[in-house]
């Protein structure tokens, strides 16, 4: 039983640490409807603070996620532009404990007052798409979650995951 729920709480805990959220906001008086092609703030993205072989990893799922949606990359006068950028939040999650100190209960000592905690790093990544013409903010999407630095395999994928579901929300549907 202690084993059962032991590995439940491991369980809860690193699904906790998987999950993607997302979120978006965009101008309601911006034409969508008529985009085409983009390109990227070279400035923009030469200064985010990640490795090359990241920032690289980041533009390729864009690439993707933007051809699959009709998007085409011009460098000659583009319909819009592409910048983004990176953040990273320490989050600790709590969970009880179950130690054999403290009261005798069905057979175990027990005190579930005892927390055991895990330390992790948030990614956060935020995606704008910017008016070519006025240079202003026409839509934000920003996915956050862990991303593993020791597997490069699944960082790959993780990138390609929060991508996906950050640009799902572009362009966005008025209601």
């Amino acid at each position: 039983m202690k084993r059962i729920l032991c590995l439940l709480l491991i369980f809860i805990v690193l699904n906790s640490c998987e999950s993607i959220r997302v979120t978006s906001d965009f101008d309601e008086n911006y034409g969508f409807d008529n985009l085409k092609t983009y390109a990227y703030s070279k400035s923009g993205i030469d200064q985010v603070e990640i490795n090359d072989l990241d920032k690289k990893r980041i533009l390729r799922s864009i690439d993707v996620e933007m051809y699959n949606k009709g998007f085409r990359k011009s460098s000659i006068n583009p319909d819009f532009i592409i910048n983004f950028f990176t953040k990273t939040n320490q989050k600790i999650d709590f969970y009880p404990s179950m130690n054999y100190r403290g009261p005798y209960i069905g057979g175990y000592y027990m005190n579930p007052y005892i927390n055991n905690s895990f330390v992790y790093n948030e990614g956060v990544l935020f995606i704008d798409i910017i008016d070519k013409k006025n240079n202003q903010l026409a839509w934000q999407g920003i996915g956050k979650g862990y991303i593993s630095t020791s597997d490069q395999k699944k960082k790959n994928e993780k990138i390609k995951k929060i991508v996906n579901k950050i640009l799902l929300q572009f362009p966005p549907v008025k209601d």
